[in-house]
């Protein structure tokens, strides 16, 4: 096999990089010649076992192989079976193959085997130049969609808290997550507010086939009505006034992955029967398109009503209820799995410890004793409120029952606080939250369970500067 001359290293590292193999010397002679004229590093092969060898050892752009080896031969076969071979050992290298004997039906197997492009000799250079360009293009494309996606998916598992599941109720809906989360099945997951609805629905996309796929969330209930179409199926340049550019919508962005609708009951009639369109027909229409594009989308619904009822008093569509709940999951309320309460609380306090740098803090005995007795209206999210608030507030190494501001009857706010009223207990917030965060207004909103833009107009109305 020849390889790539010394004269080819250094800037030429980022060229293409092509195989070119063919049993006679003189086609290898000219394309090498064609190709590295062209910029292109090459390495060349005369055999299947040369090409097998040479794919084995590195990686390349594009190989270009040709369908005949043996004298005399002219059916392709040495080449249908190379291409088949090539794929198994390197998915990723596009492969454009060639022959003098070409037929259409040669094409076509070739093309079926994974082939990307075909060149009958002798060939044109102009094309055959143009064929490996874009071929090498767009294998490298793909080399990197590939990385974005395993760098997606690595940022995603970092990200995607851990399921906390003591509790027999939990254990039962995770269960029913391995089993259909492998499928393709809508899934419509309910719950009261705060019970991790959004989790549950990041895991499920995570175990299923699309997890190198985006997973992308709307808010189903905060869409006005005026954007809705835009929002969720896209627009093209100058559909309406502000289309200033092209827009793609949230089905399009979740195309090869899952779109999370939450909030679904909050849905008005009027777009139900838009978003119904698009599920039974897998198709979108841009606002001002002429035509609809075709979408690959897992979809997970997600609500704190009751669905049924809606759908009694004529509130939401029955087909479209019976679309998107393939298989429903039920989050049980945290008043229901008391056994998660305190797992819960520690890996809060885990969590919080490490961000507001207080390694040492932990629950004192009564402060436990009042989470057990505390009746959790506002579920998981309400315990990672309070365990925040309480490694802030608290004085010493122990955070102290009063430290966590509850009674156990669910009242709120014990200690010092009742003795503010509610905007001076607000302002006391914020000033705490952005003290600690140095003036990171980021950061602080995260802390606080609210918008940036929240936070800023929070800001303006108590005279308070970063």
């Amino acid at each position: 096999m020849s390889t790539a001359t010394p004269a080819e290293a250094g800037p030429q590292q980022d060229r293409p990089h092509v195989l070119v193999a063919d049993d006679q010397p003189d086609v290898v002679r000219a394309l090498r010649l064609l190709l590295r004229g062209e910029g292109f590093r090459v390495d060349s092969a005369v055999s299947p076992a040369e090409v097998l060898e040479a794919v084995a050892e590195r990686h390349y752009d594009v190989a270009l192989i040709d369908l005949n080896y043996t004298r005399d031969t002219t059916s392709g076969s040495e080449g249908l079976e190379l291409i088949d071979k090539l794929r198994a050992l390197d998915p990723d290298c596009p492969v454009v193959v060639m022959t003098a004997w070409s037929t259409v039906e040669l094409a076509v197997d070739a093309l079926h085997r994974g082939a990307a492009d075909f060149v009958e000799k002798p060939w044109k250079n102009q094309r055959l130049l143009s064929i490996l360009r874009s071929q090498a293009a767009l294998g490298a494309a793909l080399k990197e969609q590939k990385r974005l996606r395993a760098d997606r998916r690595r940022r995603d598992q970092d990200d995607c808290e851990p399921l906390v599941a003591e509790s027999d109720a939990l254990k039962q809906v995770l269960d029913v997550v391995a089993r259909v989360a492998v499928s393709d099945a809508n899934i419509l997951i309910t719950g009261d507010n705060g019970t991790g609805k959004g989790l549950i629905a990041r895991h499920i996309h995570r175990r299923s086939r699309r997890a190198d796929g985006p997973f992308v969330v709307v808010n189903m209930g905060g869409l006005p009505s005026g954007v809705f179409e835009s929002e969720m199926f896209g627009h093209v340049k100058g559909a309406f006034t502000d289309a200033r550019s092209e827009r793609i919508g949230r089905f399009e962005l979740a195309d090869g992955g899952t779109l999370l609708l939450d909030e679904i009951g909050n849905l008005p009639l009027d777009q139900q029967a838009k978003l119904l369109h698009v599920i039974e027909t897998g198709r979108v229409e841009p606002v001002g398109a002429s035509r609809s594009r075709a979408t690959d989308v897992r979809l997970i619904a997600a609500t704190n009503t009751d669905l049924k009822r809606q759908v009694a008093d004529g509130a939401f569509r029955k087909d479209l209820y019976f679309r998107l709940n393939t298989v429903e999951i039920h989050i049980p309320p945290l008043a229901e799995r008391r056994t998660d309460i305190e797992p819960l609380a520690e890996h809060f306090l885990i969590r919080h410890r490490r961000r507001y740098a207080r390694p040492d803090l932990a629950l004192s005995d009564r402060a436990r004793a009042l989470l057990e007795r505390y009746p959790w209206p506002g579920n998981v999210r309400e315990i990672d409120h309070v365990i925040e608030r309480a490694v802030l507030l608290a004085r010493g190494e122990a955070i102290e029952a009063a430290d966590l501001q509850l009674e156990p009857d669910g009242g709120a706010l014990a200690g010092e606080l009742p003795l503010m009223t509610l905007a001076q207990a607000e302002e006391a917030l914020l000033r705490t939250a952005l003290q600690t965060h140095r003036g990171n207004v980021i950061a602080a909103a995260q802390a606080l369970g609210i918008s940036r833009s929240a936070l800023y107009r929070r800001m303006e109305k108590f005279g308070i500067e970063r």
